[in-house]
């Protein structure tokens, strides 16, 4: 499913090996504010992250966590291999490549060393993370590397997250889905705040190396979705491999193996997908207090349009 499939799994369940030894208390640690598992990074690896360097040809997706990375990042990696007409030889060299250099899943993860053995890894290098734009390497905005951003609705977001929280072992669970919110509202969540993320990310909206589109449009199309992403990344693909990627990379088909490309914690990965689901958690108040916080925070601004607020998070 995935170039990089074995490397994650290693990540994920070493992850999970470390966090058993740690109690609760002791799993996050501060950086510039925003917290991190202490199990997946460090404040070094934060650090030595300044001074990464992009390359013009990168492929970089980025997005708030449970916004639907791990799925988008799926199909862009099958999108760049169609569009680069990799032969089995050469995708195995690629795999082999990113095991060998001990490369992480997501930019942000693994230990200082990462960034120069990254150096080595062949072109197209396709480049995940989860970090707000102050976080990111200064490169990323300056070299040309095409960044694609991804959206979803904060209130199926803060559901999803809930339920990642309290299935990832390297993160400390919640008593309540109301002690959750609450977190949640305040940005008090590894990663940081939804709202924080959004606003800083809203700045760039109009950069002509930056794509943003949405998880509920990729859900209604996803052909139209990949089409859009395609032609952003400059990727040359046929209607039959359009047709091919979509059917190979449904919800279900990447729940369904989802064990198998992603260890012990596929099931936590990948939930549901749906759009909608905060109705069956948000209360009566807990829906106003959201829908006043993202009016403060976003409302009027083009991000918001693209997250179609109103359609998609009004009771």
């Amino acid at each position: 499913m995935s170039r990089n499939r074995e490397r994650v799994i290693e990540t994920v369940d070493n992850s999970v090996l470390q966090s058993e030894k740690i109690p609760p208390e002791s799993m996050l640690f501060s950086y510039r504010g925003i917290s991190f598992p202490v199990t997946l990074t460090s404040p070094e690896t934060l650090e030595a992250l300044k001074s990464f360097e992009t390359r013009s040809d990168d492929v970089i997706l980025t997005g708030y966590p449970k916004t639907g990375t791990n799925w988008l990042g799926t199909i862009l990696t099958e999108l760049d291999s169609a569009d680069a007409k990799y032969t089995e030889e050469e995708v195995e060299e690629r795999i082999n490549a990113e095991k060998k250099l001990e490369i992480f899943p997501r930019l942000e993860f693994g230990d200082p060393g990462v960034f120069e053995r990254m150096k080595k890894l062949p072109s197209r290098r396709i480049i995940q993370t989860h970090l707000p734009p102050h976080l990111l390497p200064p490169s990323m905005f300056q070299n040309k590397a095409k960044i694609l951003l991804l959206l979803r609705n904060p209130k199926d977001t803060a559901v999803s997250y809930y339920h990642f929280y309290n299935n990832m072992p390297q993160l400390p669970s919640f008593a309540s889905w109301d002690e959750y919110f609450a977190a949640f509202m305040q940005g008090k969540l590894t990663w940081g705040s939804y709202f924080d993320h959004s606003v800083e990310w809203n700045k760039y909206i109009d950069h002509e190396k930056i794509m943003m589109i949405s998880y509920e449009e990729l859900k209604e199309d996803q052909v139209l979705g990949m089409k859009k992403i395609a032609a952003f990344f400059g990727f040359s693909l046929c209607e039959e491999d359009f047709s091919r990627i979509a059917k190979k990379t449904t919800f279900q088909a990447m729940k369904e193996k989802s064990m198998e490309t992603h260890g012990k914690l596929g099931h936590a990965l990948f939930r549901k997908g749906v759009v909608g689901n905060w109705r069956d958690f948000f209360s009566k108040a807990q829906n106003e207090e959201m829908d006043k916080k993202f009016e403060d925070c976003l409302g009027g601004t083009k991000l918001a349009a693209k997250v179609n607020y109103d359609v998609y998070c009004k009771a």
